[in-house]
């Protein structure tokens, strides 16, 4: 028979003399309603694909991307995505340790905001850590490579986005906590934040990997995957989007309510404005972007999705780092006492060091020595004494 084969798009699974394999296209083909065929002929070697890529995978040659235009897009799109999490890591970085650093941050609401950024950091690095691992080695074999290293880091990338999208979720529980109830118990609630946000992700992981090894334990667990074992992932993530969404729309109500017991009678175009803020401030912290492509087939607008889900979710963590620690008034005027603080420092050793030197080397310090000497030496004394008679 014909061995398994990999024709740089696609995994050929492995085929007895004279059978029909047929394949849907590869994912990164937009139409995934077409099929590919190969037929494992009598000196057992592959036949080309039927019908070619350029007809069943949904582009022409003449007029839209080729393989190798695609190859060129996704390259591209490779290096935006990266920049975002790079960028996103760095500032999450500083984030924490600024939270970390000044007592006065140390509350609940920062410390439910350090572990959201923990959670970026985490899917940020297993980006970096699945690309390294999976797609580094142009040349590799997909087909044939099923290594616990390859496996251990798609299961990372997994976990990392599930801890993400709870953490998102928790934010917005806690505020909407904020926003109802007049006394929160913060130890209480805090505990049980840190429970679910790192408890429920590694119980859903521990479930997925126990399903693959059992039942799909093919290649390095990136493929497509059944029923079962798609919807262990997919499943906690929907709900976690949805019930997030529900408490976005919640929360700007009542602050829709809330500003307009403030105003009263005033000016609609600052209660607008006001809102607008809100809930710009608020989209970011909740993930609400992801409910557009949410609840739709992964074919529905793969470009679209690519933008929003990579391209913009990419920078999300650097955005959440940014409004919610270096644009906060608290953090800045923080950090400006503590600057204020290091240039008094720097100062007063500046001039301790230079106050020593100049008081040793001045004239006043000269004469001072001398009156000292003066009276200490009764010779001394006398010889000023002649010397002023004789100049006399």
């Amino acid at each position: 028979g014909c061995a398994r084969d990999w024709d740089g798009l696609t995994c050929w699974p492995r085929a007895t003399f004279g059978e029909v394999v047929k394949i849907p296209c590869p994912r990164f083909f937009e139409e995934f309603t077409r099929f590919l065929q190969r037929n494992c002929t009598q000196e057992e070697h592959w036949s080309e694909p039927f019908p070619p890529y350029t007809i069943a995978c949904g582009f022409d040659e003449g007029s839209s991307k080729g393989p190798e235009d695609q190859k060129s897009y996704y390259s591209a799109f490779w290096r935006v995505y990266t920049a975002g999490y790079a960028a996103s890591v760095t500032s999450l970085i500083t984030a924490l340790i600024v939270f970390a650093a000044f007592r006065k941050f140390h509350c609940t609401r920062n410390y439910i905001h350090m572990h959201l950024f923990v959670s970026f950091i985490l899917r940020a690095v297993a980006v970096f850590t699945k690309d390294a691992v999976l797609f580094a080695d142009e040349t590799m074999d997909h087909c044939l490579m099923s290594t616990v290293a390859c496996k251990a880091a798609v299961a990372f990338f997994q976990f990392s986005i599930l801890a993400n999208f709870f953490w998102l979720l928790i934010e917005g529980i806690y505020l909407q906590t904020l926003l109802l109830l007049t006394f929160v118990s913060n130890k209480k609630f805090v505990w049980w934040f840190i429970f679910t946000g790192w408890g429920a992700p590694t119980a859903v992981m521990f479930a997925w990997v126990l399903t693959r090894i059992h039942q799909q334990n093919t290649g390095c667990w990136d493929d497509d995957e059944n029923g079962v074992v798609l919807w262990i992932i997919k499943g906690p993530i929907l709900l976690t989007v949805l019930i997030n969404f529900i408490i976005f729309i919640n929360v700007i109500r009542i602050l829709v309510h809330k500003l307009k017991s403030q105003e009263g009678g005033g000016s609609h175009s600052s209660h607008f404005v006001r809102l607008a803020k809100s809930t710009l401030l608020l989209i970011p912290l909740f993930g609400v972007h992801y409910i557009v492509f949410a609840f739709f087939p992964e074919s529905t607008g793969l470009e679209a999705r690519l933008y929003i889900e990579l391209g913009l979710g990419s920078f999300q963590g650097f955005v959440v780092a940014l409004l919610y620690c270096f644009s906060n008034a608290e953090v800045q005027t923080e950090l400006k006492k503590q600057l204020c603080k290091w240039q008094y420092q720097e100062y007063l050793t500046f001039t301790h060091k230079h106050g020593t030197f100049s008081r040793e080397t001045s004239p006043v310090n000269y004469v001072t020595q001398s009156s000292l000497l003066d009276k200490i030496s009764p010779k001394r004394r006398t010889s000023v004494f002649q010397d002023g008679v004789t100049t006399v």
